[in-house]
């Protein structure tokens, strides 16, 4: 299992890593001059969110099933990619971001109703549209963050957050498998430890120090504060996660990933911790 989750790792990391430099060449962003900078950025980056979210969201759709809750995946798929777009859109269009989610939150509602009108009726009224707008905004506002910090912060800091995120997730893991004594939080996840918390801190400050010195990002001690935090960040993600397959009785989303279950149990953790980089990034810039 470890070492799948390793290689597996490894792989994905370089596959990512590949897409957002690929994208940052096509749009000008990963230049040292600002000039070759294009007017749109993260094109790339978008459609792969827009294609991960697909999955993703039926992955969620089994585990609402599991509750006897109905996710329309045709609305929420389309709905959680109009949000996980939101700041790209501000490229093309002059429209403020807040009217954007304001009237975007709005129409997905009554989108909402009225699929669950033509295909359900009266059953289950609140409890299938709530399902449907929680993996929606799990799914799409939370990854329009990961969108807005490789728009406003650039390539660079986007793979530095993710990788950080990612790789306390495996120190997490396997500190836990090689050390793991004492239980961080038996009711929602049993495996993991205080022991893999600590390797994942380690590994989260060690790959953000590196990370932001070798690519001139950040001073290093900055760097150990964001890999501190996110290590911390991360692994709340991956629980929030948990409870859900935890609820429906299910100990992963898929098994669509060997060593990490499905799209989900991948994505877990930089989804929630998205939203604190970005914020983050912007007080520290």
């Amino acid at each position: 299992m470890l070492k799948h989750r390793l290689l597996f790792g490894t792989l994905m990391a370089v596959f990512f890593a590949a897409i957002v430099i690929f994208g940052g060449w096509m749009d000008g962003s990963i230049t040292a001059s600002a000039i070759d900078d294009k007017p749109v950025q993260g094109t790339v980056l978008c459609i792969l969110i827009a294609l991960l979210i697909v999955p993703a969201q039926l992955e969620l759709s089994k585990l609402a099933a599991a509750k006897n809750l109905k996710i329309f995946t045709p609305v929420s798929i389309i709905a959680s990619t109009l949000f996980a777009t939101s700041w790209y859109w501000r490229q093309l269009i002059e429209v403020p971001p807040q009217i954007y989610l304001v009237f975007l939150s709005a129409f997905v509602l009554l989108g909402l109703l009225l699929y669950q009108y033509i295909h359900y009726g009266t059953s289950a009224v609140i409890a299938n549209c709530g399902a449907n707008y929680f993996s929606i905004i799990y799914l799409g506002l939370l990854s329009s963050f990961c969108v807005a910090i490789r728009i406003d912060f650039g390539p660079w800091l986007l793979l530095m957050f993710v990788f950080v995120v990612k790789s306390s997730d495996i120190g997490a893991y396997a500190f836990g498998k090689l050390f793991g004594k004492h239980k961080f939080s038996p009711k929602i996840s049993p495996g993991k430890t205080w022991e893999g918390m600590a390797g994942a801190v380690a590994v989260a400050m060690i790959v953000a120090i590196l990370f932001a010195t070798g690519f001139g990002i950040m001073v290093w001690w900055l760097a150990a504060i964001f890999g501190f935090c996110f290590a911390f960040i991360g692994q709340f993600g991956d629980l929030s996660e948990s409870m859900m397959k935890r609820d429906a009785e299910q100990k992963d989303s898929a098994n669509n990933v060997p060593g990490f279950g499905g799209i989900l149990d991948i994505i877990d953790s930089p989804l929630v911790a998205a939203p604190f980089a970005y914020l983050f990034l912007m007080y520290s810039s």
